[in-house]
């Protein structure tokens, strides 16, 4: 199959355009016009139409050529970009975003039922965007596991970190959190940064809670079915407290009441963040999103909290 989603293509036979939304088959693709209307079609009747480039991506011509880092090296900022076709907007394309110093080589491959598929290779140049992979967000359910390796390379006197294997299948959840400024591209979407620190467990400290005597073993009380996260209600002088010192405050206070749902064993739990600019929101599905207790969560009942609370349902 010589067409990929996103591309513009004209119909051979007929006064049509748009853009391929769906691979059906070997021979059959989808094509999406500005009635939004997907019609099926021979790969054979339709013929590409150059010159269209989606936002943020580079023409194949273009020669890519090392940036030298300017100011503090940058060691972290390895994301993979989820956007919107600005044309198409049932696909999405995934960008790997080096916003590091580090010259990247990088590599995408899926699998499917122990079927794999080489998708992408190349270098990324320090603060990139580089488009590896596009899909149908509808079929989110039916994509593949994504497998990223990522090594590290500068000519300066910096020690890379370790390459970067990620294996990631992505979840509805996923994307169900607000959409935010990607780096390098600069418009909205969906942020997924793969070299994010392993959570690290003192395994001392752990067995020293084993042999602590029930007097010392700190007593978790049970939390309220709802957990109301406004400042306001957490502190007496959050009017001398910045916006950082804020949201620790907060999520600290969400942190201590899920783990306290969790101790009880409680069904479910309500978070009520408000709505504000959304970025406590934000920052609780995006731990939430990664939580092995977490079965699902989603918006709590609208015509109660509108968007301004988080029901979570533990495992």
């Amino acid at each position: 199959m010589k067409y990929k989603l996103g591309d513009f293509v004209r119909f051979v036979d007929e006064k049509m355009e748009g853009f391929v939304t769906r691979i059906i088959d070997d021979q059959m693709i989808g094509v999406t016009g500005d009635d939004d209307f997907e019609i099926p079609v021979l790969a054979s009747k339709v013929t590409t139409v150059h010159g269209y480039v989606p936002a943020g991506s580079k023409k194949e011509d273009e020669a890519e050529e090392p940036q030298t880092p300017v100011g503090d090296f940058k060691v972290k900022g390895v994301y993979i970009g989820v956007i919107n076709d600005p044309k198409a907007n049932s696909v999405v394309h995934f960008y790997l975003v080096n916003d590091t110093s580090f010259q990247l080589l990088a590599s995408l491959t899926t699998e499917r039922t122990n079927t794999f598929k080489g998708e992408y290779s190349g270098l990324a140049a320090p603060n990139t965007a580089t488009k590896i992979y596009s899909a149908q967000l509808a079929d989110l359910q039916l994509w593949p596991k994504f497998v990223f390796h990522i090594v590290y390379h500068t000519k300066h006197n910096t020690e890379p970190p370790a390459p970067l294997v990620v294996n990631e299948k992505f979840k509805a959840k996923d994307f169900s959190g607000s959409k935010k400024l990607i780096p390098i591209l600069k418009t909205q979407g969906w942020l997924i940064q793969l070299d994010e620190p392993d959570l690290v467990i003192d395994a001392q400290k752990l067995k020293e809670s084993f042999f602590q005597s029930p007097d010392e073993k700190a007593v978790v009380d049970k939390p309220g079915t709802e957990v109301d996260l406004h400042i306001e209600k957490l502190r007496n002088d959050y009017q001398f407290l910045n916006s950082g010192e804020i949201l620790k405050i907060q999520l600290d206070h969400f942190h201590k009441a899920l783990d306290a749902a969790i101790v009880h064993q409680q069904p479910e739990i309500i978070f009520i963040h408000g709505a504000g600019n959304g970025t406590l929101r934000h920052e609780i599905h995006k731990l939430l999103g990664k939580h092995q207790k977490i079965q699902t969560f989603m918006d709590a009942r609208k015509e109660k909290f509108g968007y301004g609370a988080t029901k979570v349902v533990l495992k």
